[in-house]
């Protein structure tokens, strides 16, 4: 696992949350100063992955971060207050929407548990049984002895 809880596969593998970019590319590549990247990281807006020698490593995750915090800044006019708790939301929005997928998962195997007990039931029953069906009341009388064991 890595720190930020997804799991890794092959260390080696590079993704989106690989932390592979020092301060002074990351920003060359997200279009702001290093000081600023520091700012960001001081409030929680954009938290890189950190070396054993507490260097900061941006992930290419973190590179969209910074210019999505730049844009909204910039273009939208939203002081970082505002920024981080916009960040929040929509950490927040993606856990959730991956706990309903998880759950949706856990209802799907719960359903297809319960069907494949609902046919273990069913294939149970006695077949020399008969359903009791309703039958239309008559005035006819039907007597019924039973047959003496001398008989």
């Amino acid at each position: 696992m890595d720190s930020r809880g997804g799991q890794r596969r092959n260390p080696y593998e590079l993704t989106d949350e690989s932390p592979v970019y020092v301060i002074s590319v990351a920003a060359q590549l997200s279009g702001l100063h290093p000081q600023t990247l520091r700012q960001y990281d001081r409030l929680g807006l954009v938290s890189p992955d950190r070396t054993a020698g507490r260097g900061r490593r941006y992930s290419a995750r973190d590179i969209e971060l910074l210019r999505t915090v730049q844009q909204l800044s910039q273009q939208e006019g939203i002081n970082l207050a505002g920024i981080k708790r916009i960040i929040e939301l929509e950490n927040q929005v993606a856990a959730l929407q991956q706990r309903v997928v998880e759950l949706q998962g856990a209802l799907e195997g719960a359903a297809s548990a319960m069907q494949q007990r609902e046919a273990a039931v069913h294939a149970s029953y006695r077949r020399d049984l008969v359903p009791y069906q309703d039958v239309q009341q008559t005035s006819a009388l039907v007597v019924w002895r039973p047959k003496r064991p001398s008989e």
